[in-house]
Order: structure tokens, then sequence, then C-alpha cells
């Protein structure tokens, strides 16, 4: 590279001096070249620096050599002896008369002939301009060198000419940055395309500088540079997504809004401008900053899609999953995960560091998990994610996303889904002096929705409320919320002993996972307070037994756990399109339905043939609460002292008029609100 970098500023310098081939000072500025292109840090840069470091020492290399050649023109020097008008030190002019000068060998004056025969002297340059020293003859004409301007000494090269020259450099420059990060990204032959462009630049700029027609050579340079690049982008947009591909129309179109909308010219719309400049969505991350940087950045306006796209289709997690060369994108909707448009790998890789910066997580450790947080202002709603990522993976490092949306997901009892008796219950145990109400579930089913509209049941004004949480995921009103940090030992248990000094009426406690945190909750529900919390079991029995195996005393648990609610989420059924049939004798004989009761079913329509506009073609819009509710009376008390089985507990409970989540599930079922397929999706 070295080489070809000397070899270059060779051409340079006999390409740009135009209109000097007389000029024998043009054979000095080689050596200045060489000194410039050899010094220590350009032979770095040439030896480690890649194939694009050749390029701006090349170009400072031009630029002293220009400055050199201006200064060497612009003072003239004397000729050569031998040469046309020269005249050696202190001697005197040949037609000047010289007083007191004897010529050798008794010759005459003049050069050895007599004054007479002599032809009469005319007066030179030197004469006319009153004895000064003229090194070169008058021009019979104009002469210009290189540029427009009046006959003067230096200039002798085209400015117009030398500035497209340095921009075709710097053009060389970063097609060659942008194809090298690009392929490397994305696996598409980084070295062969990187020296093909490289290659194709030499050509493109030995031919601008060679050809006697400048028009022709810039022809050349932009073939050089053109045909290479166009076959690259031929090539990754057959292996990337249509919306990552670039030079196509829509690409085009949306660079072309893009600019113009900076510029305060709108074309298209309101909406044709939010698609190509970005949603109206501002990230905010833990250091209040995150969504002020890179506004122009191509990956962060690619998050913001993503998320703004995911909060529209009502998305309650977001997935990104790498693979050898993309990142495919997953949302869970209402329950149930579909797949959406995926990035390139490049592109996904700078999404994934965008939402680990707002989140204020480590972006250059790959291998362990990682948590954080961030929030994001959207068309007046507030929008919190919780961010979690995982790496060690074969193709890198995938990320999840739960969406909490502060506006929409609080909800109250009565839009549970919840029986008006179940509702009035629920109410009346809250309101309780003291005890403990308990919700399970697996994950994702709804718990800590069910305990904020159960918060929202309690008068704040008159009760002190106090919530323990990880993290906080929806901000109310009139309520203390504390968020844990494992980081600096704050746990469930140490804040709830901490909570309990401040004098609480309710407390809710994000979950119950060890034994410390279930024996100090018990301990409070039987001092005067209301607790409310969650437990992970597949049913409310589960969670009574759950408790036991934590350690917690049979006795303390019956005198203070109130209630256990059960539930699961089935997504409702859209009532735009779902359809009507009749179900089988058999079907209603299995369900214990009586035939003569139930008259249809209801189930989703075909997805190859919905089209319908309010799901978006699902069938299922928004989802509603399958629950079962185990209170424990005097009985129930006496049977966990004594240790009775689950099926004892499982008796006393349908003794009690206890339904199973099956049976209020079929309760949906007939009336049309979910399909029997989704009540056995989620209920076993």
């Amino acid at each position: 590279m070295r080489s070809l970098a000397i070899a270059f500023l060779s051409i340079v310098e006999t390409s740009t001096l135009q209109g000097c081939g007389r000029c024998e000072s043009a054979k000095s500025l080689g050596p200045i070249s060489a000194v410039v292109v050899s010094n220590r840090q350009t032979t770095s840069a040439l030896r480690a620096g890649g194939p694009w470091a050749a390029v701006l020492p090349i170009v400072v290399s031009f630029a002293v050599e220009a400055l050199f050649a201006s200064a060497a023109f612009a003072q003239p020097r004397p000729p050569q002896p031998g040469g046309q008008g020269f005249n050696p030190p202190n001697a005197a002019q040949p037609n000047a008369a010289q007083p007191n000068a004897t010529p050798p060998n008794g010759a005459q004056p003049g050069g050895g002939q007599p004054a007479a025969s002599r032809p009469p002297a005319t007066p030179g340059p030197a004469a006319a301009s009153g004895g000064a020293v003229q090194p070169f003859p008058a021009l019979p004409d104009a002469f210009h060198r290189g540029n427009d301007s009046p006959p003067q000494l230096g200039g002798y090269f085209s400015i117009w000419k030398l500035g497209w020259i340095v921009v075709g450099l710097f053009g060389w420059q970063a097609l060659g940055n942008w194809v090298n990060d690009d392929a490397t990204g994305l696996k598409v032959r980084p070295i062969f395309w990187t020296t093909t462009v490289l290659l194709g630049g030499l050509a493109g700029l030995a031919a601008i500088l060679t050809l006697d027609s400048f028009a022709l050579g810039n022809l050349a340079l932009l073939l050089g540079l053109g045909v290479p690049g166009g076959l690259y982008v031929r090539e990754r947009n057959e292996r990337v997504p249509e919306n990552s591909r670039v030079l196509t129309p829509d690409h085009l179109q949306k660079v072309g809004t893009r600019w113009l909308s900076k510029l305060g010219i709108t074309l298209g719309g309101r909406e044709t401008v939010e698609e190509v400049a970005g949603p109206p969505i501002e990230f905010r991350g833990r250091d209040g900053q995150g969504g002020r940087r890179s506004k122009n950045n191509r990956g962060l306006n690619a998050a913001k899609e993503l998320v703004y796209d995911a909060v529209l289709r009502r998305a309650t997690d977001i997935h990104l999953m790498p693979s050898e060369d993309q990142y495919d994108v997953r949302l869970r909707i209402d329950g149930v995960m579909y797949p959406t448009d995926p990035f390139d790998r490049a592109l996904g890789d700078n999404v994934l560091n965008i939402f680990k910066v707002l989140a204020a997580i480590d972006i250059t450790e790959k291998r362990r998990s990682q948590d954080g947080s961030f929030g994001a202002d959207m068309e007046g709603r507030s929008i919190e994610f919780r961010a979690a990522t995982q790496g060690g993976l074969s193709h890198g490092e995938s990320m999840t996303l739960r969406v909490l949306d502060q506006e929409g997901n609080v909800s109250r009892l009565d839009s549970l889904g919840l029986r008006p008796k179940l509702q009035d219950r629920i109410r009346q145990i809250v309101q309780e002096p003291h005890g403990m109400m308990l919700t399970c579930g697996p994950t994702g089913a709804g718990k800590s929705t069910t305990l904020y509209a159960a918060l929202r049941a309690i008068d704040t004004d008159v009760r002190n409320v106090i919530t323990i949480e990880d993290p906080v995921e929806y901000r109310m009103k009139g309520i203390k919320q504390i968020e844990i940090n494992t980081k600096a030992d704050q746990t469930f248990a140490g804040s709830l002993r901490a909570v309990l000094r401040q004098d609480p009426d309710v407390v809710m406690v994000g979950e119950i996972r060890d034994r410390e945190t279930a024996v100090t909750a018990c301990q409070a529900a039987t001092t005067g307070h209301m607790v409310l919390s969650t437990v992970h079991a597949n049913d409310t029995t589960t969670a009574l037994f759950r408790l036991i195996d934590l350690e917690v005393e049979p006795f303390m648990v019956a005198s203070s756990v109130s209630a256990i609610l059960g539930q699961r989420l089935a997504r409702r059924l859209c009532e735009e399109c779902r359809v009507p049939y009749k179900p089988s004798a058999e079907t209603l004989k299995k369900l214990g339905l009586p035939a003569s009761r139930v008259k249809y079913f209801y189930r989703p329509p075909d997805k190859d043939l919905n089209d319908c506009p309010v799901c978006g073609g699902l069938g299922y819009q928004g989802r509603i609460g399958v629950y079962e509710l185990l209170e424990i009376d005097e009985t129930m008390q006496e049977l966990i002292r004594e240790k009775a089985s689950m099926s004892q507990i499982r008796g006393e409970a349908r003794k009690n008029g206890m339904l199973y989540m099956r049976e209020e599930g079929l309760r949906l079922v007939a009336k049309g609100v979910t399909s029997l397929e989704e009540l056995q999706r989620v209920v076993k």
C-alpha cells in the first residue's frame, strides 16, 4: 500500500502542474512526496491501518505538495548557462558601451568589427526596463497556467479539478468504510467486497490523473466506485428483509422525505413524514437523557418503530432473538407469540445496544444475563419497559422487553371479568382490617394486575397503603411504592420489616418467593395489617401448601390467610368477526353441559379468510380472567392446622360453593366471550 501511495503522488505532481512543460523546477518536487509519505506516522498507518489508512496521508501530502508548487513557481529562477537569455553575474550587456575598456589584441569594441561596419544597436529588454535583469524573453501571446486568470507567475494547477479529486478521495473512503462495516455485520464476503471497492477506486483515480480528457477520467472514477458498490448492494439486498434494503425506490423516498422534513419541507402529509422520520415516541433512559441522543441514528428510528408498533398492537412482551444472519422479532399479544418483520444482523445489534444504553445495561457484557428498565412518552401516554438480556447463545445475545402501559393496563375489579358475586366478595376481603389475600397462577396470568385493581378499591385517603415491588410496574397516586434493589441488599423480607415500622394499613408484597418473606408476611397479617401478595402455583389449594413448603407453620398459615384467588387469562373473541357454530352432543357431554341450554358456541374465523380491521385478523381482541376463589373459614382453618390432605381441603371448598377455573371458563364459553379451544389452552 505504501508503494501505491508513493506512485500515486508521483502521478499527481505531473498531472496537476499544467502548462509548465518548459519549466525545469517541477523536477524538484518528487522528493517532497517521498518525505511526506515516508514519515513515521504515515508509514505506521499504511502498515497497520488497513486499506483505507492510506487515503488521508495521500490527501495531506497532495496539499503540501500543492503549496510547495505554488511557492516554487511564484519565484523567478535564473536561466542556465548556454540557455536563451543567460547573463552571468556582473556581466555587461552585449549592446551597451563600456567606457575605459580596451579590447584585447587591438580589436575594436563591439566584437572585433569596426564601429562603422556594425549595424546599429537595438535596445534590448534590459534597456527598455531601465537596466533590470529579464530572465525569460517576452511571450508573443497570453499564457494561462491552469486556471482562468490573467497571465501571472504561479498557479500551475487547476483548483476546481484538484477539488474534485479530493472529493473523489473522500467519497472513495466513505464508500469503502460503509461496505466494510455493512458486509462485516451481514457476513456478506467482507474481505472480497472491501478489496473490490479498493481496487475499483485505485483504477478510477489512476484514470482521472492520467487521461488527457478530464471528462473521461471523471467517468472512469465514477465507474470504478459505482460498479463495485452497486454489485455489493445487489448481493446484500438479497440477504436482508425488505424493510432493510437500500437504494430501492422506497428507501430513496424515505431518505429524501427525511432530509426535506429537516429543512421544513413536508411531502405526503404527516403520516408519510412519521413513517420516514420516525414515529411520535421519545425514549426516557434511566439518566433522563437517553431519548435525546442520536436522533438521526438509523438504529434509533428502528427501535422507535418496533416499540410503537408493539404498543399499538397491545403487545405485552417484545422478544429479540439472534440467528445467523438476522434478528428475529416476536411480539406476545394477548398471551400468544406472533412473529413480525425481522432486522438484518447489523441493524439488530444496533437496536439491541440502544435498548441496553437506555436501560443502563453494560453494552460490553454479552455473556451473562443483565436487566434494567427505561421509559417512553407516546402521544400523551407514559409507558415503562423492563429489559432483560440473555447471553451465551450460539449466535449472540437475546433480549426481552416487558411493556407496561401506565395508562391502559391499571384496571378496576369490574373490568377483570369477575362474576358480580365474586367482585363483591373480593372487595369485602381487601377492606378487612387484617389478614392476607394471595393471588396465584403462572407467569403472565395477570396476578399483579388483579392486586392493582384491588388496591384501587381501597380508599387511600383514610388508609395508609405501601407496596414493595420488583420493579414498580404501574404508578398509582396516593400510594407509597418501593422498588427493591438486590444489588444494594434490599430484599422483599428486609423491605417488609422496614415498612411495618411506617404504620401501614395495607401492604402489598410483589411476590413471596422465600421462607423469610413468607414468615414476615404471615406475622404482619396477624398483627393488624392487611397483606396482599402473589405466589407461583397452579391453583388455590396448591398455593396453600406452597406456604407450608416454605416452612411456615400450619397454625400461622391458618390464622393469617383470608383467601386465595387462582386465575388465568383467556383471549376474548372479537365481536366483529367471531363465527357461531353448533357443538356436538358428544362435546357437550364431555363438558358436562346440558344440550338444551346451549345453542351455539363461538370461534374465530379462519386466519386465511380473516381481514377484520378491529382485531387485525387475529380473531381475538383483549383478554379476560378465569378465576377460582378459595376462602378460609373456621372449618378450613381446622383442616390446615391438622395438616389435612389436599383432597380434603378441596372437598370442603366445594361444600362452600367454590367453582373451579374450568367451570368459570365454561361459563364464558357458553356466553360467547371466548372459545372452547382457548379455554383448553389456558386451563388444565
